[in-house]
This record gives structure tokens, C-alpha cells and sequence, in this order.
């Protein structure tokens, strides 16, 4: 938020979820447009070894990328928190969602050397038990799936709330009134997803559309979650 007040009054960042083959794809459009993601992995999923594991997505083949290929992989991107293994956190003892988020920081440090900072919550839910694990652990911030269609500045960065995923029918019209915004304090216009589901659903034109739109404005910084929350 540093960088947004000093220099800029919007800001525009992206968050994508479970560390899949398609977000090559995703990155190669980040890339021609001049944006910033935070992609948010589980650790646990990734093989060291081995063939790449793969599944289908409606008519799509979806893979997960071995280990030694993850830092190349989102190199320029920041990459966070999404648990170990994907579980609903909520449904954990204390011990073991404390360990589901332990171990995810330990290995991302290990895999990235940098030390993470902020989380996607996996299926988006938790409770307040969680919350509290959570600051435990040193993130600082963790978003949920509840979009709030807002471009406000939150405080609870700890429960924090998207302004969309790429799915809703206005994205565009989101997209078009937060370039029309002139603002007096800094907004915030945050979207979330899966790449997989550009692959699944047959339409990348979405976002390439969406990023296309909105790249090149001298007055929104585009930047990952790290930059734009804290």
C-alpha cells in the first residue's frame, strides 16, 4: 500500500491458485501486458520426481509441475501460501492446519529463498481458529473466495475479501469503472481464479481481453499482492 500512496491511486493485482501447468499460459499473458500475479501453491502436490501428474478438466488435460521446475516456472511473479495439501482448514485440529501452513512456508522458502508473506485460503474457507493460526505463522496477509465486486481499501487483510473472479459476467464493466476512477485514496482492484479454468472452459479470450484493456495506464500500478496489500 507504501507504493500505491506514494505514487498511485489504483492499483490492479491478480491472484491464481493451486500451481498448474495453464499457468504457463497465464504467465505468458501477464507478460505481454505488463502484469503482476500471486500464484498460491500447495507444496505438498508437487512431485520431486518423476512424471508430471496430470487429470482432466472437463475436456482438458491439467498438470501439476515437478519441484525443480517451480522457481523458473514464476520467476517475477510472487508466489504465496495455499496450505500443503489443499485440505478445508477449518475441518483440522489445531496441530494439523498449523502444520499445513508451516510446512508450506518452510518449503516455498526453501524452494524460492524468499519467505512467503500471504496466503490464498484453499476452497476459500476457514474459521476464526484459522485466522488466528494464520497471523501465527508471520503471513500477513489471506484471501477468501467472497468476492465484494468493491475497490475499497481493507483492513482485515487477514480475511480478505477479491473484488472479483475472472468468471463474473461484468468483469468488463468492473474493468471500465475502475478506469473511469479518479480517486482521492487509494483503490484496489483485485481478481482471482484458477488458469486451469481458461483451459477447461475454452476461454482464455477472457482474460487476455480483461489485461489487454487495462495495460498501459500511467496512473494504475500493476503489481503482486505483497506489493499492492502491505
Amino acid at each position: 500500500m507504501v507504493i500505491i500512496m506514494s505514487q498511485f491511486m489504483k492499483a490492479l493485482t491478480f491472484s491464481y491458485d493451486d500451481g498448474v501447468t495453464t499457468d504457463e499460459r497465464l504467465i505468458e499473458i501477464f507478460k505481454r501486458y505488463g502484469m503482476k500475479c500471486t500464484f498460491n501453491l500447495n507444496t505438498g502436490r508437487h512431485p520431486a520426481s518423476g512424471e508430471r501428474p496430470s487429470w482432466k478438466v472437463k475436456d482438458a488435460t491439467i498438470g501439476r509441475f515437478l519441484v525443480g521446475e517451480l522457481d523458473e516456472i514464476y520467476k517475477g511473479h510472487e508466489v504465496a501460501v495455499h496450505s500443503l495439501t489443499h485440505p478445508h482448514l477449518e475441518a483440522l485440529s489445531e496441530d494439523d492446519c498449523r502444520r499445513e501452513l508451516v510446512d508450506d512456508i518452510d518449503n516455498i522458502e526453501k524452494i524460492f529463498g524468499k519467505k512467503p508473506v500471504g496466503m490464498a485460503y484453499p476452497y476459500g474457507s476457514y474459521n476464526d481458529t484459522v485466522v488466528k493460526l494464520v497471523g501465527e505463522s508471520g503471513l500477513k496477509y489471506a484471501r477468501g473466495t467472497n468476492a465484494n465486486f468493491s475497490f475499497d481499501i481493507q483492513t482485515d487483510l487477514l480475511r480478505f475479501r477479491p473484488t472479483c473472479h475472472h468468471k463474473v459476467e461484468n468483469l468488463m464493466d468492473l474493468a471500465r469503472d475502475f478506469v473511469a476512477l479518479k480517486p482521492e485514496t487509494p483503490k484496489i482492484f483485485y481478481v482471482w481464479g484458477h488458469s486451469y479454468e481458461f483451459a477447461a472452459d475454452n476461454n482464455w479470450d477472457v482474460i487476455e481481453r480483461f489485461c489487454e484493456f487495462m495495460a498501459g495506464r500511467d496512473d494504475i500500478f500493476y503489481g503482486t499482492n505483497e506489493q499492492v496489500l502491505l
